[in-house]
């Protein structure tokens, strides 16, 4: 084991000297290992959590810590995995005591036996996290690098400690932390431990689809997304749990006529999106906006290549697609739901831009018109300057007149000024399909601009409606 310089300069926050009075107090070897640690060399400021290791008993430390600290935070104590945390200054510190661990096929939770820091350090994922440095009084600050994690940080390679094909294979969510590290940090992935994750990939079927979404998300929220969503095409990973995904790679041709890839299509709009945007479900919308082109693809001997309702059926996968991977069926599935329905609206509208296409547009989309607009404007990926600009002049044109019908017709998330109750007591009804069909009519009349979002107008449409419908005013 290497022992380099003291990095004193590290610890200076008041929790380590805290620690360090608590170890010596049991008599135990303490160190501050893995993100923390990593993140420092990195210059990525202050984290809000803290692994700390202990030679030793890491919830017997934990609970020495929470006595010494001033406002004797609550220590929560796990057992079954030998941890605990406790939160000071909005941080958030785990111990744990040193371990090695041993796996069985088919699962990825480890046998775990007490061990030393070196046998902790074998057991992490990366070389990049197996640094540590010492919180005892002896070499505080000295830093333990096993494996030359630090020359890897400097080179920005992404390397596991031990044997590739034994680290993903014992734990497969390793292999979708590695494409997440490199997204995240722009590092590239060692080409052994690459390889071995193409060997490794079908392991990756024993691990819950809620571990893999939490990696998976960080990586869609990564500066440029597709750098790791490339990655995990490459590894075979994604097609693990995103077939949906990955079904739309491939150009078909028939009679010399060709489609664009959507799959890099894909790919692209979900950087283009990035740039604009840190909605992590906003980004989702961009990554399935065309889901639904794979299973409407089809060539009409006429026009060339279709996907006939494409928006429709993408829609509906998204619901599907999000059960599968146990992600939040609530509104953040339905927004991405809406997005995905509604994401070719505004490219035909760009063609004609008439008032009651945009108020159709405008109540239809809600407070999500901002967000339609930016998917939009992100699908844009041609090569050709000339269509470029013109394509985002279109979409401006379409933001200047959703601006000036709103301020003028107020459609957004409207309710038509006359209530079924209204229309009950003046006709004296009783619930009926009349109803519906007056109060539908009234809101077509002012989506196509007939008449305007006010009571007066509405209610002498009303009275026209149901003259027609053979409904007489009921005098009091």
């Amino acid at each position: 084991m290497s022992i380099n310089n003291s990095y004193k300069d590290a610890l200076t926050h008041p929790i380590f000297e805290y620690i360090s009075k608590a170890s010596t107090n049991l008599q135990l070897e303490t160190y501050v290992i893995g993100g923390f640690v990593r993140d420092y060399f990195l210059k990525r400021g202050t984290p809000d959590d803290i692994d700390i290791v202990a030679i030793g008993s890491g919830i017997d430390l934990a609970k020495e810590v929470a006595k010494l600290l001033p406002n004797n935070p609550k220590v929560q104590v796990f057992k079954t995995y030998g941890t605990a945390m406790l939160r000071f200054e909005d941080i958030e510190i785990e111990f744990v005591g040193a371990r090695k661990e041993s796996y069985n096929e088919d699962s990825r939770n480890p046998v775990v036996e007490d061990g030393t820091l070196q046998d902790d350090q074998n057991r992490r994922d990366f070389t990049i996290n197996a640094l540590a440095l010492s919180l005892n009084k002896t070499d505080f600050g000295t830093l333990l690098d096993p494996f030359n994690g630090l020359n890897d940080l400097q080179n920005k390679v992404i390397k596991t400690p031990l044997n590739p094909d034994i680290t993903y294979s014992d734990d497969p969510l390793r292999m979708m932390r590695a494409v997440r590290f490199s997204s995240q940090l722009n590092f590239n992935i060692e080409s052994e431990s690459l390889s071995a994750i193409k060997r490794n990939a079908s392991r990756l079927d024993i691990i819950t689809c809620e571990r893999i979404i939490v990696e998976f998300n960080k990586i869609m929220l990564s500066k440029v997304p597709s750098v790791g969503l490339l990655l995990l095409h490459k590894t075979s990973l994604l097609e693990r749990f995103l077939i949906e995904l990955t079904n739309l790679q491939g150009v078909d041709e028939v009679e010399g006529q060709k489609h664009k890839d959507n799959f890099y299509h894909t790919l692209e709009v979900v950087d283009n999106i990035s740039e604009n945007t840190n909605n992590l479900w906003l980004r989702w919308a961009a990554l399935l906006h065309d889901i639904g082109k794979a299973p409407t693809k089809k060539f009409d001997t006429i026009i060339g290549w279709t996907f006939h309702s494409h928006e429709f059926v993408g829609a509906k996968m998204v619901y599907k697609l999000f059960k599968r991977l146990k992600m939040p069926l609530n509104e953040k599935m339905k927004f991405v739901q809406k997005m995905v329905y509604l994401s070719s609206r505004p490219i035909v509208l760009a063609t004609d831009v008439t008032d009651s296409a945009v108020r159709r547009l405008i109540f239809d989309t809600g407070d999500d018109i901002d967000s339609l607009m930016t998917l939009c404007e992100a699908d844009i990926t041609t090569k050709n300057p000339a269509k470029f600009k013109k394509y985002h002049n279109n979409f401006k044109i379409v933001r200047e007149k959703i601006k000036e019908v709103e301020e003028r017709d107020h459609v957004r998330n409207f309710q038509p000024p006359i209530s079924g109750e209204l229309i009950m007591e003046t006709f004296n009804l009783k619930p009926c399909r009349e109803i519906g069909t007056i109060k539908d009519a009234i809101k077509e009349a002012i989506l196509e601009g007939e008449i305007t979002n006010n009571y007066d107008e509405a209610y002498a449409f009303m009275l026209k409606r149901a003259e027609k419908l053979g409904l007489k005013i009921v005098s009091n």
